[in-house]
């Protein structure tokens, strides 16, 4: 694109470049820690730690880690929810000069050897029921050679510090606490805390050096390290604090439901409120939406990072209208296409202005975002953010620039995207070329410079010789008064390639027989598009993030065969 036509889009006060500044993600807590020691730093439960709480328990940390042997460029594993603990870890690894691997505590065994293994861990921190239920049963099988050991009631105040680890011990479908016995290489997080004094060693650590090895969800194969640096995580922080010229310093109340060992919650819903001084509500369940209402109107959110799964449940939740939800002033949305019905209702139900974006966890992961004042072309990704380019390319050429209103390959440049993948240079050259990396994303991009999310590559249905693309019939199906979610898929045809078929989940109360859904479709989408299989599900699967995976689908529908 000669000209970066989005720019005239731009909200006013939102920079076209910004004047970076040097800044490590130690320094951030550290800066933030100065100015605003009294202010709430997390909210959990009925505890809560200010600013200066915070710093001061991660400098603990980082010395305890540092007699422990973690240095500069260790890496260290952090398998947690949404805790207080989770958020001490990642910062006391940074002090540190090391790096986090962020590890899912959804992860099998099998997923967490090859994470382990290919990081060249050396010391986890991880929560006592899942050390006890996968990692102590193939512990000799890891590199790790020190654990700390967390527990969720920890960081409670009486009495639930105490009624607590009763009620986790009953939870269903497995405990969430266990008593984890002494042994070699075994610490316990609050007590090494609480014995430590807070005087980490020094260590240079410069803007290019890593800062996490952010592992991919290993939808196409073998999970792959995503190498962010400190300039990375540091620059896109500064890229969203700038996207939004409102949120007040030491003043906003962030939701923190999106996991932390995702990168979407590592940038937006703990390093950017690290960033401004503002609280984190800690949720370690994003599936529990009663508790998430909860939460939101006791604290008063007045910022809420989420996905259109979380939005969709809220909303749809019988006891919401209990709850005052007004204290939410902004919303950003990404992961995947938020239906028009569903923010209609959201921002209705809260008055809240819910702004959809974009991003990959290469990438830091934001690239795109809707001005949240000025134009919001719902269904759109947004504008590429301040000192981001992005271009729509030919999808067999891969370098051909596509006019505007065409399909192609999205392509992103800038200070947010990540060198490489750890330990693979094909598949990095592959992604990444002169500067530019591949998304694998088919996008448009219209004359005002809003791009659009049309499909991924590998999601494309081919259907009698027609691409068409799951998301636009997804979107459909959910304006539909019955649909609570949707998600297609192609699956074999011997006749046309693919055919077109979809999976609808229906709102509790509710049924719409296929015929009707079929003639919905017939009246919304051209007659190729229309779905030709239906099924009916309790329940779509959905990724920790609670992204829809239309994955696990097609390999259902080719296990039937």
């Amino acid at each position: 694109m000669a000209e970066k036509i989005w720019l005239k889009s731009y909200q006013k006060g939102v920079p076209a470049e910004l004047d970076f500044e040097d800044i490590t993600l130690a320094g951030m807590l550290e800066r933030t820690a100065h100015r605003h020691p009294r202010a709430v730093s997390t909210i959990f439960m009925n505890s809560k730690l200010t600013y200066g709480q915070l710093k001061d328990q991660v400098d603990r940390l980082a010395t305890a880690m540092a007699q422990l042997g973690v240095k500069k460029n260790s890496r260290v594993a952090i398998q947690l929810p949404n805790l207080p603990q989770t958020v001490i870890a990642f910062h006391a690894t940074q002090v540190l000069g090391a790096q986090a691997v962020m590890t899912n505590p959804l992860y099998m065994p099998r997923e967490i050897e090859h994470q382990w293994h290919d990081a060249d861990v050396e010391l986890a921190i991880c929560a006592d029921f899942l050390y006890a239920q996968k990692i102590a049963p193939m512990r000799d099988k890891l590199p790790a050679k020190n654990y700390i050991i967390c527990s969720i009631p920890e960081y409670l105040r009486f009495p639930l510090s105490w009624l607590a680890p009763l009620k986790l011990k009953k939870a269903k479908p497995a405990p969430l606490y266990a008593k984890i016995a002494p042994g070699p290489g075994i610490h316990y997080f609050k007590k090494l805390v609480d014995r430590t004094a807070p005087n980490p060693p020094r260590v240079e650590i410069s803007m290019d050096d890593l800062a996490c090895l952010q592992y991919t969800g290993g939808t196409t194969g073998v999970s792959k390290g995503a190498m962010l640096t400190q300039r990375n995580l540091s620059y896109n922080v500064q890229q969203c604090a700038a996207w939004f010229p409102g949120l007040e310093e030491a003043n906003e109340i962030f939701l923190g439901a999106l996991p932390y060992f995702h990168s979407f919650g590592l940038t937006t819903s703990m390093n950017l409120p690290i960033c401004v001084g503002a609280g984190m509500v800690l949720l370690p369940n994003p599936r529990d939406i009663p508790n998430m209402i909860k939460n939101i109107a006791k604290n008063g959110v007045t910022m809420m990072p989420a996905v259109p799964a979380i939005f969709n449940a809220i909303t749809n939740h019988p006891d919401v209208g209990s709850f005052n939800l007004k204290s939410i002033k902004s919303c950003f949305s990404g992961s995947a296409p938020l239906p028009i019905e569903v923010l209609e209702r959201f921002e209705k139900l809260t008055g809240a202005t819910i702004v959809e974006g974009f991003g990959l966890t290469e990438t830091s992961p934001v690239t795109h975002i809707n001005p949240l004042e000025g134009e919001r072309k719902i269904g759109s990704i947004g504008l590429p953010v301040s000192s981001t380019e992005a271009k729509v390319v030919d999808i067999e050429d891969g370098t051909k620039e596509k006019p505007i209103g065409e399909e192609g390959e999205l392509l992103i440049k800038g200070p947010q995207v990540m060198p490489g993948y750890w330990g693979m240079e094909q598949e990095t050259a592959e992604m990444i070329k002169d500067e530019w990396i591949y998304t694998g994303d088919l996008a448009t991009v219209d004359e005002d410079g809003y791009f659009k999310i049309v499909g991924r590559k590998k999601d494309m249905i081919i259907a009698g010789g027609y691409n068409i693309y799951p998301d636009e019939i997804d979107n459909v199906l959910m304006t539909h008064p019955s649909i609570l979610e949707a998600a297609t898929i192609g699956v074999p045809d011997t006749k046309r390639g693919e055919s077109v078929k979809s999976f609808v989940v229906f709102k509790p109360g509710t049924k719409a027989s296929f015929e009707e859904l079929q003639s919905f479709c017939k009246e919304n989408l051209a007659a190729y598009k229309v779905p030709k299989m239906w099924e009916e599900r309790e329940e779509l699967p959905k990724s920790t993030v609670l992204k829809i995976l239309r994955r696990e689908l097609r390999d259902q529908e080719v296990g039937k065969k």
